[in-house]
């Protein structure tokens, strides 16, 4: 299971900072699509933002288990953002279909290791 959980971390972190990155770089796409969906661009930033960091919790959670939970559910919810935001649009299943999968990965990371989530630093 933890070559798995490694897997999808890895997968995860890499499509999050390329993401998150080129959200805050303001890539047309990006601000394309947030434009699209009625969402300010200032919105844009805060999204990036928060992929950068959950790719960055999952990255230190190679070390850490509990920081990859943690980089797990800030990616779950993240997914649960994404896909409110293709219905409220209206996007088809095809242009939703990428985040419902990686906020579904990142729920198993999140689960897989909350276990070690009791480990956090503060938590203890």
């Amino acid at each position: 299971m933890d070559i798995v959980v490694i897997v999808l971390q890895s997968l995860l972190a890499l499509m999050f900072l390329m993401a998150g990155f080129s959200k805050l770089a303001g890539v047309k796409m990006h601000a394309d699509n947030f434009a699209k969906w009625g969402l300010p661009q200032w919105f844009r930033i805060v999204a990036g933002l928060v992929e950068v960091i959950g790719a960055a919790a999952l990255i230190v959670g190679y070390w850490e288990p509990s920081w990859s939970a943690v980089g797990g559910l800030i990616i779950g919810v993240t997914g649960i953002g994404g896909v409110l935001t293709h219905v409220r649009a209206k996007d088809s299943f095809k242009e939703t279909m990428p985040i419902l999968l990686l906020g579904l990965f990142g729920f198993i990371v999140f689960f897989v290791r909350l276990s070690d989530l009791s480990d956090f630093p503060g938590f203890n």
